[in-house]
């Protein structure tokens, strides 16, 4: 049985600046297949939620899972898969999540 994957502001506003940024330097077609991977990576994590690996280290009950040079982070609830952030894997991801706490 596959959870709904619920999308907080935040990670749709990581969402969209990606989206953005990959329009705005290289062309509206690579935003656009940027978006479909992101959609098929979030179906994907609702039908098999335990696929990411779990970020323990970060944040309690994190779980993260790639796509293309980004981390998806969420986090399972009873029936659903919560997406805390959308962000490069380049980044400080410590420092990251103590700003977010």
């Amino acid at each position: 049985m596959s959870r709904v994957c619920r999308i907080t502001p935040r990670a749709s506003q990581d969402i969209e600046a990606i989206a953005d940024y990959l329009a705005n330097q290289t062309n509206l077609a690579s935003a656009e297949t940027f978006l479909t991977e992101i959609d098929r990576v979030l179906q994907r994590i609702g039908q098999f939620p335990y696929i990411g690996r779990q970020r323990d280290e970060l944040y309690p009950n994190l779980r993260s899972l790639p796509c293309r040079q980004y981390l998806i982070f969420y986090g399972l609830l009873d029936n659903e898969v919560e997406v805390f952030r959308v962000v490069s894997g380049y980044q400080d991801l410590t420092a990251l999540f103590e700003t977010d706490q």
